[in-house]
Order: C-alpha cells, then sequence, then structure tokens
C-alpha cells in the first residue's frame, strides 16, 4: 500500500509543478490536504529534492521576479506572497534583493504612475486622483515615502513640461 501511496504522492507533485513552481511547503500543505500520511509527503519531497524538481532558493527568486517585473509589486507585498508560501525568511531577502537588481521600486512606481497618466490625458492629476494612486500603490506593496516622493515628482515634471 505504501508504495502506491508514494507514487500516487510523485504523480501529484508532478502534476503541481507542471502547472507552475511551488515551494517546498506549499507542496506538502497540497499533499497533505490529499490525504497523503506524512511519511509519504516527506519521501516523495526528498525524491523532488534529489531531481532538482524543489528548490526554495530557486522558486524564491523566480517568483519575486515574477511580481516585482510583471506585476508591478513593492517589496512589501512580495515579501509577504513568499512568507505565505512558506519560504524561509533568509531566501526572501535574497530573493527580493535579485528582483530588485533588474527593476528597482522606484522605477517601478514611475511605470505605473505614467501609465495612469496616459489613460488619464489630463493637465495634471488632481488630488483627488493622486489619493487613488497613491491607495493603488499602497496596496501593491510600496513604502508611503517613496510614494509621496514620486508623486511629487510627477506633478513637477507635468508642470514644468508643460510650462518649461
Amino acid at each position: 500500500m505504501k508504495v502506491l501511496d508514494l507514487a500516487a504522492a510523485k504523480q501529484k507533485a508532478y502534476r503541481l509543478l507542471s502547472l507552475r513552481p511551488h515551494s517546498e511547503k506549499e507542496l506538502e500543505k497540497k499533499l497533505r490536504d490529499k490525504g497523503f500520511p506524512a511519511a509519504v509527503i516527506k519521501e516523495a519531497l526528498e525524491k523532488l529534492h534529489d531531481l532538482k524538481y524543489l528548490n526554495d532558493a530557486s522558486f524564491a527568486i523566480q517568483w519575486a521576479r515574477n511580481l516585482a517585473a510583471n506585476k508591478l509589486w513593492g517589496n512589501r507585498k512580495i515579501t509577504a506572497s513568499l512568507r505565505e508560501k512558506g519560504v524561509a525568511a533568509r531566501l526572501i531577502d535574497d530573493a527580493v534583493a535579485s528582483a530588485r537588481q533588474e527593476l528597482s521600486e522606484e522605477e517601478a512606481i514611475d511605470l505605473l504612475i505614467k501609465k495612469r497618466a496616459t489613460k488619464k490625458k489630463a493637465a495634471a492629476f488632481d488630488v483627488k486622483e493622486k489619493q487613488r494612486i497613491f491607495q493603488s500603490l499602497m496596496g501593491r506593496g510600496f513604502p508611503p515615502g517613496l510614494i509621496l516622493n514620486k508623486l511629487g515628482k510627477a506633478a513637477e515634471e507635468e508642470f514644468n513640461g508643460e510650462n518649461g
């Protein structure tokens, strides 16, 4: 019976990993939720480690890069997402730092503000629009001081661009 359980657990894990990368804790939880015994889960995860299909450091870097570059999330939200997936704190810090080498938080905020400005096509952001942008960027996990700094610069650039 144990051999069948192990084969079924590995099959389930392969299927999950074929859809997208998973952290070890995430995969362990999904297998546990499917009713596999702890010993079988442990053995299946060890096999996946041996085959290099499961690597939390690599997963964390990929996940952080995706969230930073494609979803334009801030460090706080990326960190929360990785924590939720059961990634160790030391790996999270490395992953966020790695993702930020490609696109800094400042650059991400600039991109989001520009995207909002082209949609708006208004001369300048009014106070309500700035508040909406601020809330949106806070929701994406960016630090408030940086957002305010960038919103102030965006308003200055618009003002100088029109009259300068």
